[in-house]
């Protein structure tokens, strides 16, 4: 699958050149819908339980969290958009039509400065697929329906391979629900609060399931993965990077930056940063990287092959 930079740009409208515009039409939007006169812009609310408004106070849960369970679909729109007019009601359709197989989350990027600034995205609209915590593709401009429903066939099938299953949706999924039917009370418990963006009845729900079972992959990771999610919304994204490059030595900064990272997808990124922390220091400082260190890799599969090389790199650390 592509990156988001090797997608045609046909349909894109820059977002550095449209600054004014936007305030300008942002005026004229919110008069026009006090008015009940809307204009089929993409900002009228969403149009089902498989449509979502995310804003920068709830995309970790909406979209990082939900992301885990369920494959996200990430519409970066804005009002002004003429191009994000024409797609984004396509996007709605097929999430309705896909009944829970993915579902679409919206960013108002004139409302969300820092979710555009995340995104590096240049030009809108722009679609991006989350899975597992990882954006594993995207792209740019206004594309016709049937090539869109191509770009979603490649993503579920990127899911699958990644082990996040549609629940629902064109017959598909079918094994993954009766799986996830058949969870222990416990585990029940946390997947129902973790797609509710509940992160603490979350973590309560499976540090009791660990309690019951304590070797259990699946609890551990999901534990692991509400954690993250729990710290990162703890923290000022601004103030987490601003503090990590002053003070590499700051051992705690240096963890918040990789929580970030990892929440973020980058979890390459985030497990050199804390084993650079493990390797130059020593006592204490080491040894609460490494346990942060361990807790991260519970988040990804066994078999992620970021995970190996970070597991090897480590084992050469300590031994």
């Amino acid at each position: 699958m592509q990156s988001p930079r090797d997608f045609s740009m046909y349909g894109a409208v820059d977002l550095g050149a449209r600054q004014a515009a936007a305030q300008r039409r942002q005026q004229a939007a919110r008069a026009a819908t006090a008015a009940g006169a809307g204009d089929g812009a993409p900002a009228g609310g969403p149009a089902s339980a498989f449509v979502i408004d995310v804003t920068e106070e709830t995309f970790n849960n909406d979209v990082a969290l939900r992301s885990r369970t369920t494959p996200v679909i990430v519409d970066l729109w804005a009002e002004w958009c003429g191009p994000c007019k024409q797609l984004s009601p396509v996007l709605e359709k097929l999430a309705n039509e896909a009944g829970g197989a993915w579902v679409l989350a919206r960013v108002d990027v004139d409302a969300n400065p820092r979710l555009a600034q995340a995104f590096q995205a240049q030009s809108i609209p722009m679609v991006v697929a989350i899975i597992g915590g990882q954006m594993v593709d995207a792209f740019l401009g206004a594309m016709p329906e049937a090539q869109v429903k191509q770009w979603l066939a490649q993503v579920l099938a990127a899911a699958e391979q990644l082990g996040v299953r549609p629940a629902a949706g064109d017959g598909e999924g079918t094994e993954s629900e009766e799986a996830l039917d058949n969870l222990p009370p416990a585990l029940s418990a946390a997947r129902d609060a973790m797609e509710t963006g509940d992160l603490d009845s979350a973590a309560r729900a499976l540090e009791k399931a660990l309690a019951d079972a304590p070797a259990d992959p699946l609890a551990k990771s999901w534990l692991s993965q509400v954690n993250l999610m729990r710290r990162v919304s703890s923290y000022d994204p601004m103030t987490v990077s601003r503090e990590a490059a002053a003070h590499p030595e700051d051992v705690a900064a240096q963890l918040r930056a990789a929580d970030f990272e990892m929440a973020g997808g980058d979890a390459e990124k985030a497990f050199d940063r804390v084993l650079a922390v493990i390797k130059r220091t020593s006592g204490t400082d080491r040894n609460a990287a490494r346990v942060h260190l361990l807790d991260l890799f519970e988040v990804l599969s066994p078999d992620d092959e970021r995970l190996k090389k970070a597991r090897t790199q480590l084992t050469l650390l300590l031994f």
